[in-house]
């Protein structure tokens, strides 16, 4: 039957619940009825959302796919900052668990017609007078478009108990929003371009309910009296890598100090022939970065980041000063002296990580792989000869300056992996 729909029918079902997550942006969201989980590892790239739960009564169906709900490498290498709990659960959706209510978003996409109408009614109860969710979307066939199905006789499922026509679904809905105080706004997925959709409408009706807003909040959750009752198993739970962690916040900011000021020596490999050179980092009106080799002659710098002393007298006058006492650290051999602030300043993603220059000290304090000047103001990385230099403008032509200046952050990267699925 879905192959005459382009996308199928069931990728458009899922389709549309990821377009309304992106536009009311849901922190919790609950998928009844999860089955193999298809919908919860789309939505799991959609870091608005901080708690997603799974509930279906075939506990078999959810553990075989539920470890494509873990975290992947790159979660781990570039942590979002906003957290996010997987849970799956077992259970009947026409039972009780305290732990799912107070949702922002339930779907229940092609479910309630593998119910029987007690059950559908018991269904409505839960989670509409007992879950209480902001926003739910239900999803079932409409049976007034099944004579367009070629091949199609009966149900479109062995397993379905019933195929509402338009006016049942509606009729339905809204007793539900008269019991329970919501609205609810219909329409679809799956239509055919051949005029049908006047007559018979969407292959797949949708309702989407939206709780109305009430006088006080004393049954927001199911009331004062609601019951807590937990009768539902926990199959699976994971947390996923988040920069609110502080532990991973200081080893994320760590790799990026590293990152920064060991590319800043590699640039400083090149020799400048005799005399003082000082290097500074500079960031283009257009946004770009690079570093500018100068002489001890030249008077005008800008966002000057790193001084390496090559047998400087104090007579040059006032142009070492602001820097003289960052090099505390770097008279008895070669080094290179990166002053927070400047580093602050000057990178965009340790400034975001770190928030504030008092918290970017503090992070770095006492870290085994980064070494700070004696007063703390400054990152001090040796310069060691190497015995085979490399040449800065080799680096430039690897492309990692333009990896750099392009990083892009963990939530552009998920959008890219669902636009190419």
């Amino acid at each position: 039957m879905e192959p005459i729909f382009k996308p199928a029918l069931h990728r458009q079902r899922h389709q549309f619940v990821i377009d309304f997550v992106k536009k009311n942006k849901p922190q919790k969201v609950l998928d009844l009825g999860c089955s193999e989980c298809s919908l919860l590892k789309r939505l799991k790239f959609h870091r608005e959302v901080h708690l997603l739960v799974g509930l279906d009564i075939d506990g078999t169906k959810v553990k075989k796919k539920m470890h494509a709900l873990a975290p992947i490498s790159t979660d781990y290498l570039q942590p979002s900052y906003d957290p996010l709990c997987v849970e799956l659960y077992q259970g009947s959706v026409t039972e009780k668990d305290a732990r799912l209510r107070g949702f922002d978003l339930v779907t229940s996409i092609e479910l309630i017609e593998h119910l029987t109408l007690a059950d559908v009614e018991r269904f409505s109860e839960v989670v509409f007078g007992y879950m209480t969710p902001v926003a739910v979307i239900v999803s079932t066939p409409n049976c007034e478009f099944n004579p367009l199905l070629p091949g199609l006789r009966g149900f479109r499922h062995s397993d379905h108990k019933f195929e509402w026509s338009r006016a049942e679904f509606r009729s339905w809905a809204l007793k539900v929003c008269l019991k329970f105080g919501y609205k609810v706004e219909f329409t679809g997925v799956g239509h055919l371009a051949s005029g049908y959709q006047e007559s018979v409408g969407f292959c797949s009706q949708i309702g989407v309910f939206r709780r109305l807003e009430r006088g006080d909040d004393s049954n927001v959750l199911g009331g004062d009296d609601a019951e807590e009752v937990f009768s539902y198993k926990l199959l699976y739970s994971v947390n996923y890598p988040s920069l609110r962690d502080n532990n991973i916040l200081r080893r994320v900011l760590v790799s990026e100090v590293v990152c920064w000021t060991e590319k800043l020596k590699r640039w400083m490999g090149k020799k400048s022939g005799e005399g003082n050179v000082y290097y500074t980092l500079f960031e283009t009106e257009e946004g770009e970065e690079g570093v500018e080799e100068q002489t001890v002659c030249r008077a005008e710098m800008r966002n000057p980041v790193l001084h390496c002393e090559r047998g400087a007298s104090e007579d040059e006058g006032e142009f070492w000063t602001h820097f003289q006492r960052r090099q505390d650290s770097c008279t008895s051999f070669r080094c290179v002296s990166v002053p927070l602030d400047v580093l602050w300043s000057c990178c965009p993603r340790v400034s975001t990580l770190s928030g504030s220059l008092g918290n970017l000290r503090r992070l770095l304090m006492d870290d085994p792989d980064v070494e700070l000047s004696q007063d703390g103001d400054a990152v001090l990385v040796n310069c060691h000869e190497q015995e085979e230099e490399e040449d800065p403008d080799e680096l430039e032509d690897s492309g990692y300056e333009q990896a750099s200046r392009h990083r892009s952050d963990p939530a552009e990267q998920e959008e890219d992996w669902e636009a190419n699925v």
